[in-house]
């Protein structure tokens, strides 16, 4: 049976939001924890509270950077000096107060690229902070290599990302819809000075998105929001139109909004798991020819392209005219992440066309479940037929991190999570 969640906001969408309404849907946020612990450069701690508000009960997730100082309550910030007061994405969201530091694409990839978590997991988390640095790239007139995140870039608001990415995954969400967003007036203040509301990179990354105008003076969807909700819904399983609720949590941000509650509701939705799934349309295979590209480009290319929403990609040999030996890049897509992926091809191969087709494919019903072995935890993707588990995968890379961490083979993690099971 596929799993689904649908967002509704009455408050707004922000990355600490999102996290607090799929805690409260279920997700396991000491799990969480421990996993982004695993890889971040300073410790996090993640925080839930009960809140409520016009009669609604729900979460509220903070996430601290640092540890607290022994007697007196404070936070002290292990990657960051403590200082500073909260912009307005963190007045918005509770995060604890510090000073933000301004990082760039490349230094939250390699971050990220260590994450001991299904690759899925880790694609999805690289595509919302992609898009986050196209957006910014737009408005600055710049390249997305070359931005500096401000607000985003604070660890906390890159715990959000991630974490909210694995609670996708421990719920065994296949897709996300949304509804329409509420946008708020006025202007706003962050790293650049005054700005109009919503912010810039906001705005830009709702591009297509349905909102609802109201009147409060305050920033409802942040970046963080929008990019998390544009990826989801654009890159995941498209939701199905017959669903069965299975049951609904809240969110809570930290400010208190002048006439609605400051609250963002997840819905868990069941689609009926009859065998395979339908036929998927709206699927592309891009491919191009490749016989004067330099062959190590491809393997960076590859991982970027799945980054950028790739449902799969793949290299084929092949003998171009006047029998020069080349390749076959193609890649497997939705119909709506098809222009983000011409454009990188061309950007980053030698080729002078990329041809399409379409495409269906029938699908598995999936499912993550986490296999305890000796040296630690490892994610196993599960798929299933009518109900029963037909097939069991441990995740490559997360098998590699332990074998390197604990002196030992690969096959020695993989095959110990498969017996876990």
């Amino acid at each position: 049976m596929k799993q689904f969640v649908r967002f509704d906001s009455v408050g707004g969408a922000s990355g600490d939001m999102i996290l607090s309404a799929l805690t409260a849907l279920g997700a396991d946020l000491a799990a969480i924890e421990k996993t982004v612990n695993a890889f971040f450069p300073g410790p996090l701690q993640f925080c839930s509270e009960a809140a409520c508000a016009a009669g609604l009960n729900g979460l509220r997730v903070i996430v601290h950077a640092g540890h607290r100082h022994p007697g007196d309550g404070e936070w002290l910030d292990a990657c960051e000096p403590a200082a500073g007061t909260a912009d307005g994405h963190a007045a918005h969201h509770g995060h604890s107060g510090h000073a933000h530091a301004h990082r760039g694409l490349a230094e939250i990839e390699q971050l990220l690229s260590q994450a001991p978590a299904a690759d899925a997991t880790r694609a999805l988390a690289l595509n919302v902070f992609r898009a986050l640095a196209e957006a910014e790239a737009k408005i600055h007139g710049k390249t997305p290599g070359t931005v500096r995140f401000h607000e985003v870039g604070a660890w906390d608001s890159v715990a959000d990302i991630f974490g909210a990415c694995l609670a996708l995954e421990q719920l065994g969400v296949a897709g996300v819809s949304c509804g329409p967003l509420p946008a708020g007036t006025g202007t706003i203040h962050c790293a650049h000075g005054e700005m109009p509301n919503p912010a810039p990179a906001t705005q830009e990354l709702l591009e297509g998105m349905t909102i609802a105008q109201t009147d409060e003076p305050s920033e409802l969807v942040t970046p963080t929001g929008a990019a998390l909700l544009r990826v989801w819904t654009r890159t995941l399983e498209p939701v199905p139109r017959e669903t069965t609720v299975l049951r609904s949590a809240f969110g809570f941000g930290a400010r208190t909004l002048r006439g609605r509650p400051n609250v963002l509701r997840a819905t868990l939705l069941a689609a009926a798991d009859a065998g395979p799934s339908a036929p998927e349309d709206g699927l592309l295979v891009l491919e191009a020819n490749l016989d004067d590209c330099n062959p190590e480009w491809l393997g960076s290319l590859s991982s970027e392209l799945l980054g950028l929403g790739a449902l799969d990609v793949w290299v084929t040999p092949a003998t171009m005219k006047k029998g020069r030996p080349g390749s076959v890049l193609s890649v497997l897509a939705r119909d709506a992440a098809a222009a983000a992926l011409r454009e990188r091809i061309f950007r980053d191969t030698t080729t002078f066309g990329i041809r399409d087709y379409a495409v269906r494919r029938e699908t598995l019903a999936r499912r993550f479940e986490t296999a305890h072995t000796p040296w630690g935890d490892v994610p196993v993707k599960i798929g299933s037929l009518r109900g029963e588990d037909i097939t069991a995968s441990p995740e490559h890379d997360a098998c590699a991190a332990l074998a390197r961490a604990n002196n030992v083979t690969v096959r020695q993690v993989y095959d110990a999570a498969k017996r876990a099971r």
